[in-house]
């Protein structure tokens, strides 16, 4: 099995690839403490339309990272958790945001300097 992460069919990539994507990461951790309904995970998150969610959700579950529920009754409801190999990614998406605590004041003032050296447009 290949070990170099920028061919193909390495498995470091498909990690990459996997927490790469925005959404991927932040909805795995809104649902680190349970199961959570769409709507749940909408007012969680924040910023993420059903649409986008909706996308992610299914990425997830088609990767084996979240599983589907749902529960019979009217109106049916559907909630999503993690499954015991979406909760190994935890970790890394902490030591992540962990980094990003510590060193985020530093890659702002990064993107500042060259914004102001450039012009950049005022957001």
């Amino acid at each position: 099995m290949p070990t170099d992460a920028f061919l193909a069919d390495c498995r470091a990539r498909l990690a990459f690839d996997l927490l790469s994507n925005t959404w991927n990461a932040v909805v795995l951790w809104a649902l680190r403490d349970g199961p959570r309904r769409p709507v749940e995970l909408r007012e969680r998150i924040g910023g993420i339309s059903s649409k986008v969610l909706t996308e992610t959700l299914r990425r997830l579950q088609s990767n084996g990272l979240v599983q589907r529920r749902a529960h019979p009754g009217a109106p049916p409801r559907v909630d999503y958790q993690l499954t015991a190999l979406g909760r190994t990614l935890l970790a890394p998406i902490d030591a992540v945001g962990a980094w990003a605590f510590e060193h985020g004041d530093e890659v702002m003032a990064a993107q500042e300097a060259r914004c102001t050296a450039v012009q950049c447009p005022s957001e």
